[in-house]
């Protein structure tokens, strides 16, 4: 359904009632319940789910136990006893009342992607329309977190955290869309797998695998074009090839000499005095701020390098 502009709302923006910061440790129940609404939507309600009882009670019933499963449980928390299992009201009944954000995150992104790679298909709910009422329900989820000022959004097949809409926009979507190609899936699935640290504050596994993400891109990069490199080569290696084939012209050069030190200084540096190698007697603690930081720099170095191997003849 369209988000519709409702005079509330309206006043609301006119008292500066809206959030100007993201907030990622508390979920609305206004936007709870609105989350809801999407899923009966998209993904069919419990009607559809007794009358159907093959794709839509199948799609809610996965979700349900994979959850359950992981979490060591029969039941997810709050199911009511109906005499049989009511895997829709369960599913629901969860995020309207689970404590933990995270979890909540766990039965959104879930959701997500059945509704990105299964009710997308005719098949799912027999919709001529189904393509679009996918996406259109994966906007409106976007745009509802962005609404209640929360952190997150559903990119390119899972939940990532979100600390600036301008950097989102214009750094973190183009490398995801970018790494989306076939030959960068290793760099992809680092890539991910960094936000994925990140949203689970595991601050040093992250930086790690910023850094794998970077030199997967440019072994990606060398392995289509030929260039001979070290396999195993890391993040200098690498950066020296990437310069020494001309990716970046040499007329060109003076111009990205801040890139070069970025690339050089930036991530590999990070991971290296906070991240992997140890830590002496002395614990590290790496702050969130710091993290997010290297992972815009990760991404903004990929959209830079994977743009110019494109352009490059």
């Amino acid at each position: 359904m369209p988000i519709l502009d409702i005079f509330s709302k309206r006043q609301a923006k006119l008292r500066g009632e809206v959030p100007d910061v993201f907030v990622y440790d508390s979920l609305p129940q206004e936007l709870r319940v609105q989350i809801v609404h999407i899923f009966r939507d998209s993904l069919g309600d419990e009607q559809e789910a007794d009358a159907r009882g093959d794709m839509v009670s199948g799609a809610y019933e996965f979700i349900v136990n994979s959850l359950c499963r992981e979490y060591g449980l029969f039941k997810l928390p709050g199911a009511k006893d109906y005499g049989r299992r009511e895997y829709v009201s369960e599913l629901f009944t969860f995020i309207l009342n689970e404590k933990l954000v995270e979890r909540v995150l766990d039965a959104v992104e879930l959701a997500c992607k059945i509704i990105d790679i299964h009710s997308r298909k005719w098949e799912y709910r027999h919709r001529s329309n189904a393509d679009k009422e996918a996406t259109a329900a994966l906007e409106e989820l976007n745009a509802r977190f962005q609404h209640h000022g929360f952190g997150y959004r559903f990119e390119a097949g899972d939940i990532i955290r979100v600390d600036s809409e301008i950097v989102h926009a214009e750094v973190i979507k183009p490398a995801l869309t970018l790494l989306h190609a076939a030959r960068f899936k290793g760099a992809e699935a680092e890539f991910h797998q960094a936000y994925e640290h990140y949203r689970h504050g595991r601050m040093k596994e992250s930086l790690t695998d910023c850094l794998k993400a970077l030199e997967n891109t440019m072994k990606s990069i060398a392995a289509t074009r030929k260039w001979k490199h070290d396999q195993g080569a890391t993040a200098k290696p690498l950066i020296d090839l990437m310069f020494e084939k001309q990716l970046v012209p040499t007329f060109w050069s003076q111009h990205f000499s801040a890139l070069r030190a970025m690339l050089e200084a930036g991530v590999p540096t990070a991971r290296n005095r906070l991240g992997g190698h140890g830590q002496g007697t002395t614990i590290v603690d790496v702050p969130p701020h710091f993290v997010a930081f290297a992972l815009h720099q990760t991404a903004a170095a990929i959209v830079f390098l994977a743009k110019a191997d494109s352009e490059l003849s």
